[in-house]
């Protein structure tokens, strides 16, 4: 960031700064960023969302003035690389997150939004009505050719994905920079998410976890973004993959100002902006997450369950 009065905006109404090395007080009636070069003052009531990096302070004065102004602090990695903590959400209303309950409980809207989330991905028409496990399995195979096609583009053999995160050393590096790619983009989607009033936890694809709703955004910008440049990373060396993917995580997504897309992309999956309402059947298949901290994703809903006799 050239300066920290360019803010990259939400929309027309909400905006986020990222801050790092330096020190956030109180001043007068305004919070401001101090550090050895500026002093610069804070737009605390103009922002939805205030990313604190690596060797920030704040004092306790400036985060009750946030909170009045209801702005979001959330501390990150590096270009919100990390999502570690937040405190007060970003509004004092409920709509978004009783809308995103409303549609995750409702098996058919619910349906509609994987559905949405499938078309977004993908460019492909789904027919309304498809079942969720006919679309797990359609990603399930867009994503594996998304790794067959990176393999050859890069040259770097792909043996399928594995981690354990037991055993974290035990993987090979190509897949410890996929997650560790996965770690960066999951944490600037999570800050978007709770900026906005939403629950990380209540997914529409994934399911069953806290985090949820984070790996369904998330997934939104994986092929696309991550995948190719985790191989790239890794056919250069096999040396340091995790720093340095961490690395070209954070100025490929601050490149593609990924966090001023995030909420438009979730109002558009949720509420159907563009949704196409028509296309072809496929038969179902297996599924494949990029994601290797979301096995057990499809722990259904009490809707989805069979109920006994």
């Amino acid at each position: 960031m050239e300066s920290l009065l360019q803010l990259t905006r939400f929309d027309d109404r909400l905006t986020y700064l990222y801050l790092e090395k330096g020190h956030i007080e109180q001043n007068d009636r305004s919070v401001a960023y101090v550090n050895e070069n500026q002093y610069v003052p804070i737009p605390a009531a103009d922002l939805a969302l205030l990313l604190l990096g690596p060797g920030t302070t704040i004092t306790h004065r400036a985060i009750c003035n946030l909170a009045d102004c209801n702005c979001t602090v959330v501390w990150c990695g590096d270009e919100g690389s990390r999502f570690y903590c937040h405190g007060h959400g970003a509004t004092h209303f409920s709509a978004n997150l009783l809308r995103q309950i409303s549609l995750a409980c409702d098996p058919v809207s619910r349906a509609e939004v994987v559905r949405r989330m499938y078309e977004k991905r993908f460019g492909e028409v789904i027919a309304p009505g498809t079942a969720i496990e006919v679309i797990r399995g359609k990603e399930g195979y867009r994503v594996r050719s998304a790794y067959h096609r990176a393999s050859l583009e890069f040259g770097v053999e792909w043996k399928g994905r594995n981690y354990d995160a037991q055993d974290w050393t035990g993987g090979d590096p190509l897949n410890r920079a996929l997650s560790a790619a996965s770690s960066c983009l999951n944490g600037i989607v999570q800050a978007g998410i709770v900026s906005a009033g939403y629950s990380p936890a209540v997914g529409f694809v994934h399911t069953g976890k806290m985090l949820s709703f984070v790996y369904d955004v998330a997934d939104l910008y994986k092929v696309d973004l991550m995948v190719p440049l985790v191989f790239k990373v890794v056919s250069t060396s096999v040396s340091d993959v995790e720093r340095r993917v961490r690395m070209a995580s954070r100025v490929l997504l601050h490149e593609q100002k990924l966090l001023g897309r995030i909420l438009p992309d979730i109002r558009e999956v949720l509420d159907g902006r563009h949704d196409s309402g028509s296309g072809p059947r496929q038969p179902a298949g297996g599924s494949e997450s990029l994601d290797a901290g979301t096995e057990g994703r499809n722990i259904p809903w009490a809707h989805d369950r069979p109920h006994p006799g």
